[in-house]
């Protein structure tokens, strides 16, 4: 996230109104409802997890026990039992 200059964007009234509540601090201004992205969708991020699911999930059902997934994954064996519970339903 990049920060923008208030005073490069905002007009002069507004920034002094702020200036009332927040004086020379950061402020975080959330986006619309209507402009928010859900989480993943600017990378593959999402893609990638679910392959890697797909993967963890294929290997258990070839005969890979959980403690050997663990291990080939790098996940602790609670989350490789999860991702199998889910990838079973």
């Amino acid at each position: 996230m990049s920060y923008i200059k208030a005073t490069d964007v905002l007009p002069e009234e507004i920034l002094l109104l702020i200036q009332q509540y927040v004086d020379g601090e950061y402020l975080y201004i959330p986006r619309k409802e209507t402009n928010k992205k859900s989480w993943g969708e600017n990378t593959n991020s999402r893609k990638e997890l679910s392959l890697r699911n797909s993967n963890i999930y294929n290997d258990y059902r070839k005969g890979l026990n959980i403690k050997n997934l663990s291990s080939k994954y790098f996940l602790s064996e609670k989350s490789i039992q999860r991702i199998i519970r889910q990838s079973n339903r």
